[in-house]
């Protein structure tokens, strides 16, 4: 609602001063996308495929899908616009929409928005440790403590082939006291068992062998850079071997923020390295890694934490009128405020001169204005600085240029008084 708009929108303008510092550059999906992109993309065996997407079928009988979360639909469009020909690596961000069929909980709605950047391009251990030090700072920016940051390497293909073997030997001994999700991911996917949050499923992952264990040589070297970049930055983390991620796509650092602030599921932002996934998607092999974050949940952590956010600027100017000829003339003195880049509101609903000024004081305008007949004919009227009473006379013929010396020697002060 407008009243807490404002809120969403000096994030979003703080997540996007952040991403351009780093030389990321806004892209923008569709809301959904084929079926397919996801099945093939975020993988049939994750919880979001099998249950948590809204899928659909058109009048021609294709299957589409609300987007579930933004990376399979970036990596899409970076191949389907050939965005690898404009040089790489190709740094994007976005602010966007998605959608998962889950129970709603506190930060987390069935619609929900995402701030997420994703680098396509680069096999470098820079690249990882840069899109934690740019989300490390933002969260810093924002006055956000005790936050977390928990990475981990779940390896390549080929040291993982290994790693899950070793999985299903250590589950299959415990087949009776997984649930039945876990079950089925036994034979297909062993390493989601270790994400599932059944207290049961959890309490056996606990003793279950780690990826850390079966890198291979390239992976553990890879692994051990960005943790040196990371250092390099002054940037705090820990090792968790437990952190797999939710989507299949991702490979070697993985990587998340967590609060003790919002409740169990204390996850702010995650991400990791895709390497994997524009191949999958058709593409040549390129290296590609990112993350997201919701807006609700960081909404939700900043509001717990106490952290104030600025409220919006009030209105520069109210115009109030007395009579229908100083209705036009407040009307068109408001345009001419406007094309300064200040802000001016004049009446709009017909109120009599009283309830206008209570509407002033309601808005919280920092200067008021009244024009009538009188000063019509006189070409003259005061302005009223509403905080501290003083009165300025200034011409209507070259109102909106006095008005901005006002504006601007009124911020002089402020500045002067700070």
């Amino acid at each position: 609602m407008p009243k807490e708009s404002y809120r969403w929108q000096f994030l979003e303008g703080l997540m996007r001063c952040r991403a351009e510092a780093y030389g990321y550059k806004e892209v923008r999906t569709p809301v959904f996308e084929q079926t397919s992109l996801f099945s093939r993309g975020v993988g049939e065996t994750t919880d979001v495929v099998q249950k948590e997407m809204y899928t659909f079928s058109t009048k021609g009988d294709d299957s589409i899908t609300l987007r579930p979360e933004g990376t399979a639909g970036a990596a899409r469009a970076f191949l389907e616009h050939g965005v690898f020909n404009d040089g790489l690596p190709s740094k994007q961000y976005y602010l966007t929409t998605c959608y998962r069929y889950e129970k709603p909980q506190a930060g987390r709605q069935r619609e929900f928005h995402q701030f997420g950047i994703e680098v396509f391009g680069t096999q470098n251990p820079a690249a990882d440790a840069e899109v934690i030090c740019l989300v490390d700072g933002l969260f810093k920016q924002i006055g956000i403590e005790n936050l977390r940051l928990e990475i981990n390497s779940i390896g390549c293909p080929h040291c993982r082939a290994v790693y899950h073997e070793k999985l299903k030997e250590y589950f299959s001994d415990y087949k009776e006291h997984l649930c039945s999700d876990c079950n089925g991911r036994l034979e297909r996917n062993p390493m989601r068992i270790i994400d599932c949050k059944v207290p049961d499923c959890k309490n056996i992952a606990e003793k279950a062998p780690r990826m850390l264990d079966y890198l291979c040589d390239e992976c553990r070297e890879h692994f051990e850079s960005v943790k040196q970049y990371l250092d390099s930055a002054n940037v705090s983390y820990e090792v968790n071997p437990s952190i797999v991620r939710g989507l299949d796509y991702y490979t070697k650092t993985v990587f998340e923020f967590v609060s003790d602030n919002i409740g169990a599921q204390g996850t702010v932002c995650g991400g990791g390295r895709y390497d994997g996934l524009i191949e999958e998607l058709g593409g040549q092999h390129t290296p590609s890694l990112g993350c997201a974050m919701g807006m609700e949940r960081l909404l939700l952590l900043i509001e717990n934490s106490g952290i104030e956010i600025p409220k919006p600027e009030t209105a520069d100017l109210y115009i109030a009128s007395m009579g229908d000829n100083a209705r036009i003339k407040a009307f068109s003195l408001a345009e001419e405020v406007r094309q300064c880049g200040l802000s001016a509101q004049c009446d709009i609903v017909g109120r009599g001169l009283r309830p206008q000024m209570k509407f002033a004081d309601k808005i919280g305008a920092k200067f008021s204005i009244v024009i009538g007949d009188d000063e019509i004919a006189s070409g003259e009227a005061e302005i009223k600085n509403m905080q501290t009473g003083e009165k300025i006379k200034v011409s209507l013929n070259s109102f909106a240029g006095d008005f901005s010396s006002i504006m601007i020697d009124a911020e002089t002060k402020k500045i002067a008084n700070l």
